[in-house]
């Protein structure tokens, strides 16, 4: 009886665990972002899921990977390569690790948030996303 307990109890411990990032998504603190393209392959790749999380400016560092919205509405997935300060505004030189240029200084107020990870290491679940974009095709948006 002892393995069955431990699958109820792992079965629990996912279920809080969803149930708590599902809560903090509805607080604005954090969000998922779905991998499109292959800008930053070979780290992040087409379908995959990545938890973002909502952190102040002084707490982006050069090679963190951040979520940023641009004007028309298009979130882009790409890595810092550097930091200014332009009086108050931060200022962030990015670009996607595959892609031969940078996206340019983009600043503080685009940024969503950085890809949550440890040491450089981008939490990510991979293929999960390609709901996301399948249901984004037949839906036409």
């Amino acid at each position: 009886m002892r393995p069955k307990s431990l699958g109820l109890i792992a079965e629990v411990i996912i279920a809080v665990l969803i149930f708590t990032l599902l809560l903090l998504n509805l607080t604005g603190n954090i969000m998922f972002a779905v991998v499109e393209g292959k800008s930053m392959e070979p780290l992040l790749q087409t379908g995959d899921l990545v938890l973002v999380v909502k952190v102040p400016p002084n707490d982006i560092h050069a090679g963190d990977v951040v979520v940023y919205k641009r004007p028309g509405g298009e979130l882009v997935i790409h890595r810092v390569l550097k930091i200014d300060k332009v009086g108050n505004e931060y200022m962030y030189f990015i670009k996607g690790d595959n892609n031969p240029l940078p996206d340019g200084d983009i600043p503080y107020s685009w940024i969503l948030g950085k890809v949550a990870g440890i040491d450089g290491n981008v939490f990510k679940v991979p293929v999960l996303g390609y709901l996301t974009l399948g249901l984004k095709s037949i839906l036409g948006k």
